[in-house]
């Protein structure tokens, strides 16, 4: 099988020849392609280059556009600071919504006119006829929670959930909108498969996350899925409280950090939902050796059954041993589903 059926046929719960392996790479795959992060962040053409060798190397089963969460905000007028050897970072004491009376005026940029949006777009369009279908090819966007942080601040965001919960329904409005548009885009360009990042919905208790963020983050899931695409979860943290509504969004995949059990989450999320991790990226993956790493990642596999895909808790840190990212590339070559 090639790697795009092999993801393809393991979302769809159809046999496969051996596990796919989908780890998250970003410092890791600009660093070990000798490229300064920010080139990797912001030229198109260094993210293709370091993805696809990074996926050539070590039978990786897709290529993404990730690189950093500010892209969006970045192209609506939030304050970005760029650093030569790690991720942009949103200026929190200059948010772009200190001001929520701003929100009214906020237009929505066009994917393909904003710098950050269009670069990836223009990355999605060269993994297309880089990969000839081989690799399964993935778009990004950011999660209802997520992205209303990055343009209102994390600490105001919180407040506001209590303080003012209209403006918070009116800013995930706002997101919803702008991620949806950023998908049609990315699907557009050759995306078959769009994961959405929500880590500030970990942050959330379970009456607020059903309240105001679960039914926007359905609506994004719902959104992509009629854009023809396939929908993948990343919250980064401590899911525990929420696992059974990440279980009710109808993702295709969901990911999950190592501070949740794959047990706990298979019983709760249900045996026909593909899940993804988790061992931890740093003390197990970065600071392991290769056996500790693929006893590891054997113990997730049986904890996750048949539905499984072979990939850490979050990013892959940047520094971790060639031969442990292997480590973890050959448990997914070497072994099937479970009969």
């Amino acid at each position: 099988m090639k790697s795009r059926e092999r993801v393809l046929a393991m979302l769809d719960g159809r046999p496969v020849d051996h596990l796919p392996f989908m780890p998250i790479l970003m410092q890791f795959a600009s660093h070990h392609a000798g490229m300064n992060y920010q080139d990797y962040a912001t030229n198109y053409l260094c993210l293709v280059e370091g993805q696809i060798r990074a996926a050539e190397e070590f039978d990786i089963d897709h290529v993404n556009t990730m690189s950093d969460p500010a892209g969006e905000a970045a192209d609506c007028g939030a304050a970005v600071r760029f650093f030569p050897d790690q991720p942009p970072a949103l200026d929190e004491s200059n948010s772009l919504l200190a001001d929520k009376t701003r929100l009214i005026s906020l237009k929505i940029p066009d994917p393909y006119q904003g710098q950050r949006m269009h670069n990836r777009l223009q990355a999605l369009a060269l993994y297309r006829r880089r990969t000839g279908g081989t690799k399964l090819i993935e778009g990004w966007i950011e999660g209802p929670c997520a992205q209303a942080a990055d343009l209102r601040g994390i600490s105001r965001l919180m407040i506001d959930f209590s303080d003012d919960p209209e403006f918070v329904l009116d800013l995930f409005e706002f997101v919803l909108e702008l991620e949806l548009r950023f998908a049609k885009a990315q699907v557009a360009e050759g995306a078959e498969l769009v994961g959405i990042g929500d880590a500030a919905s970990s942050l959330v208790g379970p009456r607020i996350y059903e309240e105001f963020v679960w039914p926007f983050q359905k609506r994004m899931v719902d959104g992509v899925h009629a854009l023809g695409a396939r929908v993948r979860l990343h919250i980064c943290g401590n899911t525990r409280r929420i696992l059974a509504g990440m279980g009710r969004l109808g993702c295709d995949l969901v990911d999950l950090d190592h501070l949740v059990s794959l047990a706990e989450a298979r019983e709760i999320i249900g045996a026909d939902q593909t899940l993804l991790g988790n061992i931890a990226p740093v003390h197990v993956l970065r600071d392991g050796s290769p056996e500790s790493v693929t006893a590891a990642i054997s113990a997730c596999h049986r904890q996750a059954g048949a539905r499984y895909i072979v990939g850490a808790g979050c990013e892959v840190p940047r520094d971790t041993p060639i031969e442990n990212l292997r480590a973890l590339s050959r448990y997914a070559l070497e072994h099937g589903v479970p009969s």
